[in-house]
């Protein structure tokens, strides 16, 4: 599922929450594309270490990981920036996922 955020300037951003197919099938390339460079280059050398070790082998197993949780991440770190939820569909959303707090 999609959500919508938004921040002060106007600017929307549409992202996806839950599992990253983009990131399962292309690694570090999703981040890298949003200009997400800190965990492009994380995604990278993770995989590229554990690759290392296991001769090749095993770099697929950060990439898995990473696809369960890259979004999650993403959308905490647009919300740092400023960004908040568009409307009250993205809010309820946000918090089933446990992405933000549920306001009292």
């Amino acid at each position: 599922m999609h959500v919508q955020l938004i921040n002060a300037a106007g600017a929307v951003k549409d992202v996806k929450v839950g599992f990253s197919w983009t990131t399962f099938f292309f690694g570090f390339f999703p981040a890298l594309f949003r200009g997400d460079l800190k965990w492009a280059v994380i995604m990278f050398i993770a995989c590229a270490a554990v690759g290392f070790f296991t001769l090749g082998i095993g770099a697929w197993v950060p990439a898995i990981i990473f696809s369960f949780i890259y979004n999650q991440m993403y959308i905490k770190e647009l919300m740092e920036k400023g960004y908040y939820p568009a409307n009250e569909y993205a809010q309820h959303q946000l918090q089933a996922k446990g992405i933000i707090a549920a306001v009292r």
